[in-house]
């Protein structure tokens, strides 16, 4: 029988046919929909669990924000109208409250008492005189025309009465002087008020001029806010204004005064609102304190949305807009006024619209959504509501 020997390029090719075949069997079987190690398929995304409310229409405030201090409306400065006088006593300190009229201090009186007697005697001399001068003038006109008397005499007569009548009235001015710087010895209070700085010390020898207190009178504050040129216009004597004090609380006023001038320098005028007057009370408005606060400018109607459907990305304002096919649209809005948890939408959102609330964070453009209840606000809204820090 004759053997057939196969040459080693020829095995070689077998071989490879052989591995070939193999691997593309087990490709095709593995591809196969009846493999039991078949891939799964992807699942599709849940439906995210959000809550929605309409836009509503309301009616806000509109308000210009500034900034200024609290000062006092007028402060007095009280001084001495003596001279070279002691003080003898200081009846009231900082703080103090006081009335018009009230003694607030005193010098010592004695050498001034002691000038007052001796006005008074020169006072009583000096009548004295005068009546006597005016006797003589008087016997002087009944012999004027018998000739018992030179018309010298008589004309010396005249004008001795003239004269003492002039010293008599002379004599009252001093005393009147004496009196009114006896008068002067007390320090007085020129209007009610609260007392906010104190320099008289017993025992001190002042001059004439010299300050003893400042007074706050009648306790009024005013706010001196400061309001750009562009602005001033809205404003008018007799806008109120709500002014918050670092102290906390909130004072109401009114724009008693507006500046004729503007600041070359900050291009602001300042406008002065009357405030309540001082209290007592701890966290109190204290003249000197800085103060934000805002004038009331009437209100408008405008389109509000509640505050967590606003979403913040790259820097702008979101809402995300329930479709029919209960996907949400993510669509950028212009925002305003903020009254409470309300968001005053400019521009970008229809009235219309349904707007997600809660869940609106983990929303993209285009997820489905369930809704499962309507989004109710703590409270209802107002047709109109109170002012916020926020202004148009």
């Amino acid at each position: 029988m004759q053997k057939f020997k196969l040459k080693p390029a020829v095995v070689v090719s077998l071989v490879v046919v052989v591995i070939a075949g193999a691997a593309a069997a087990f490709f095709f079987l593995s591809s196969s929909p009846t493999s039991p190690k078949g891939p799964a398929l992807a699942a599709p995304k849940p439906a995210l669990t959000v809550s929605t409310a309409a836009p509503q229409q309301a009616r806000l405030p509109i308000t210009l924000a500034a900034n200024g201090n609290i000062a006092a409306w007028q402060e007095a400065l009280i001084g001495s109208e003596s001279s070279g006088l002691r003080l003898t006593e200081v009846r009231v300190n900082v703080g103090d409250s006081v009335k018009a009229g009230q003694v607030l201090a005193t010098f010592a009186g004695d050498s001034v008492q002691a000038d007052v007697a001796q006005a008074r005697a020169g006072l009583m001399e000096a009548r004295a005189n005068a009546l006597d001068a005016v006797a003589n003038g008087d016997r002087a006109r009944t012999l004027q025309n018998t000739g018992a008397l030179s018309a010298q005499q008589i004309n010396q007569y005249f004008t001795a009465e003239k004269s003492a009548q002039a010293r008599a009235e002379a004599a009252q001015a001093l005393l009147d002087a004496q009196q009114l710087r006896a008068k002067q010895t007390q320090v007085l209070a020129p209007d009610s008020g609260i007392i906010s700085a104190r320099s008289a010390t017993v025992g001190a020898v002042v001059g004439a001029g010299t300050e003893l207190f400042r007074l706050i009178r009648q306790g009024r504050l005013e706010w001196r806010a400061e309001v750009t040129s562009a602005e001033l216009d809205r404003i008018t004597v007799g806008t109120r204004a709500t002014v918050q004090p670092p102290s906390g609380g909130a004072l109401q006023g009114r724009v008693r005064m507006i500046a004729p001038t503007v600041d070359p320098q900050t291009r602001a005028a300042l406008v002065y609102v009357d405030l309540p007057p001082m209290s007592k009370k701890v966290g109190a408005a204290l003249p000197g304190m800085f103060a934000r606060g805002e004038f009331d400018l009437g209100a408008s109607d405008a389109l509000t949305v509640p505050q967590p459907a606003l979403i913040m990305r790259d820097g702008f304002q979101f809402v995300f807009v329930l479709g029919a096919d209960q996907r949400v649209s993510q669509v950028k809005v212009q925002t305003g006024r903020r009254v409470g948890d309300r968001v005053e939408v400019v521009s970008g959102l229809a009235p219309e619209a349904q707007v997600v609330v809660n869940g609106a964070g983990f929303l993209n453009h285009g997820d489905l959504v369930r809704v499962v209840q309507e989004f109710k606000p703590n409270k209802a809204l107002s047709t109109v509501l109170p002012a916020s820090a926020a202004s148009k």
